[in-house]
């Protein structure tokens, strides 16, 4: 990869743009949105029974 130089006028029309840190924000209250459905849901039923990776078994009434 080589380094060139910019003129003057390219420097000033040169910005660092807020896109990144946008989707980063979006994709994090999606996924959180998502964990509090599931989260609710495992609270509100009546009887259920699930099982996460690495083991974990849980199962109410």
């Amino acid at each position: 990869m080589r380094k060139i130089a910019l003129q003057e006028n390219e420097l000033e029309n040169t910005y660092v743009g807020a896109d990144p840190i946008t989707l980063t924000a979006v994709l994090t209250i999606l996924a959180t949105a998502i964990i509090v459905v599931l989260v609710y849901k495992i609270f509100k039923s009546n009887e259920g029974k699930t099982t996460i990776p690495g083991g974990w078994s849980f199962q109410w009434k």
